[in-house]
C-alpha cells in the first residue's frame, strides 16, 4: 500500500483524541465493558467520535476540528457529560490518567476487530500491556513539508507536553517513582521513539517510507509509534507523548499550547532543525517521565542544562502573543497554573496519601473527571 498523498489543512487546526480509563465502581479495578458502553452511546447524538482501543476496557474520543480553545474546551466539556452520563446508566466509572494504577495486563481482554486482532498476534502479550493511556493532538499542516518541519522542531519542547500531562506514576499496585510510566510501555514497541530525519515529504515518501515498505515490516503509518508522525490522510502532525489528563480543561490547554508553539515555529525564528538536535532527545525525555516538572533537560543546540520548570515558563510566556491571536490565553494560563500547582501525577500521589490506598486513587480521578 502506497503512502497516502498528504492532504494540505487549514494550518494550525487542531483537533483532540483522548484513551480512557473504564472503571468497575465495584472494586476500581478496570471492567471490560466498551461494547456495552459503544452500544449505549451509538443510541444517542454524541457530540464528537468515541471508538473502541485495543482492550475492551478503554474507548477513544475524538473532538472535531477546531480553531480556539474556547470552542474546543467546549465541546470537551459536552463530549465528558455525555460519557459519564452513559457511565452511570452502566454503573461504571469512567477516567483520565495515563495507567490503571493496580490492574493487571493478563485479565486484559482484545476488542474484537480485525486490526486489533492483529496486533495482538504481532506483539502477544504487549498487545494487552498497551492498556495505557494518552492523549494525542492533531495540528493541521498546509503542507507534507510543513509538517516535517514542525515534527523535528517540535522535539525541543516535546518533554515540556510530557511533564505537564503526567498522570501515571503507579503500575501494578507500586509508585513507579516516574511521572509518566505510560511512555516506557509505549518504548517496548519496535516501531516507537522518534521519526527519521527528513524534511522533504518527497523524501520522506519515496524513500524512507518506500524502503520500509519494501522490508514488509510495516504497511501503514498506523505501523509507526512514533512521538511525533505525519498523518498523511488528516494533513496534520500528531503529538502523541500525553498521558490523558484526569480532566477536559488540561487536555485542552495541552492542545492549544502545542497550536501556539506551532504558530510560533512556522515564522522560522528559531535555528532550523537538525539530526544532531536528537542527540540529547532520549535523555531529556527519560528526565520528564522520570522527573516530570523537576527535570532538567540539555537544550540540543547550546547543550545548557535548563530547569524544565522553568524552561517551561520561559516558553510559555513567550508563547503569550501567539496565544492572544489564537484565542489560546486561558488555555496558557492554565498551563502556567500547572507549573506552580504541579501535574497530575503530583495529585494523584497526595490522594494516595490521604487514602492510603491505589483503590482511593482511581475513585480520586473518576470524580475528577467528573468536573462536579
Amino acid at each position: 500500500m502506497a503512502l497516502e498523498e498528504f492532504k494540505s489543512s487549514k494550518p494550525l487546526t487542531m483537533g483532540v483524541e483522548l484513551e480512557l480509563q473504564l472503571i468497575s465502581l465495584s472494586d476500581f479495578d478496570l471492567t471490560a465493558s466498551s461494547p456495552d458502553l459503544l452500544h449505549l452511546l451509538s443510541r444517542k447524538p454524541f457530540p464528537g467520535n468515541v471508538t473502541p482501543e485495543i482492550t475492551e476496557s478503554m474507548i477513544e474520543i475524538n473532538s472535531d476540528v477546531h480553531t480556539n480553545h474556547t470552542e474546543l474546551v467546549a465541546q470537551l466539556q459536552v463530549i465528558r457529560d455525555t460519557l459519564v452520563q452513559a457511565g452511570e446508566q452502566l454503573n461504571i466509572g469512567i477516567c483520565g490518567g495515563g495507567t490503571h494504577p493496580f490492574q493487571k495486563w493478563s485479565d486484559r481482554r482484545i476488542f474484537s476487530k480485525p486490526r486489533f486482532k492483529e496486533v495482538s498476534e504481532l506483539y502477544g502479550y504487549l498487545a494487552k500491556q498497551f492498556t495505557i493511556f494518552g492523549q494525542h493532538v492533531h495540528i493541521g499542516c498546509a503542507s507534507g513539508d510543513d509538517a516535517l518541519f514542525l515534527l523535528h522542531s517540535l522535539s525541543r519542547y516535546v518533554p515540556h507536553f510530557i511533564a505537564l500531562s503526567s498522570s501515571s506514576p503507579y503500575v501494578q499496585g507500586n509508585d513507579t517513582l516516574f511521572n509518566s510510566a505510560r511512555l516506557n510501555s509505549v518504548f517496548a514497541f519496535p516501531m516507537s521513539g522518534r521519526a527519521p530525519f527528513t524534511q522533504s515529504w518527497h523524501t520522506f515518501e519515496h524513500e524512507y517510507f518506500a524502503k520500509m515498505e519494501h522490508t514488509g515490516v510495516i504497511k501503514s503509518m498506523k505501523d509507526f509509534y512514533w512521538d511525533i508522525r505525519p498523518k498523511p490522510e488528516f494533513g496534520t502532525i500528531e503529538l502523541r507523548v500525553c498521558d490523558t489528563p484526569l480532566t477536559v480543561e488540561r487536555a485542552a490547554a495541552l492542545a492549544v499550547y502545542l497550536q501556539s508553539l506551532c504558530a510560533y515555529l512556522l515564522e522560522r525564528r528559531e535555528a532550523a532543525p537538525e539530526e544532531d538536535d536528537y542527540l540529547v532527545y532520549n535523555y531529556n525525555r527519560f528526565q520528564a517521565c522520570r522527573f516530570g516538572l523537576d527535570g532538567t533537560v540539555v537544550h540540543p543546540k547550546t547543550y545548557e542544562s535548563l530547569s524544565l520548570r522553568e524552561d517551561i515558563l520561559t516558553t510559555l510566556r513567550k508563547m503569550e502573543p501567539y496565544g492572544a491571536q489564537l484565542g489560546a490565553t486561558a488555555g496558557l494560563q492554565h498551563l502556567m497554573q500547572v507549573t506552580h500547582e504541579g501535574s497530575d501525577a503530583h495529585y494523584l500521589r497526595q490522594q494516595f496519601d490521604a487514602s492510603g490506598s491505589v483503590e482511593g486513587v482511581v475513585d480520586a480521578a473518576i470524580h475528577r473527571f467528573r468536573g462536579r
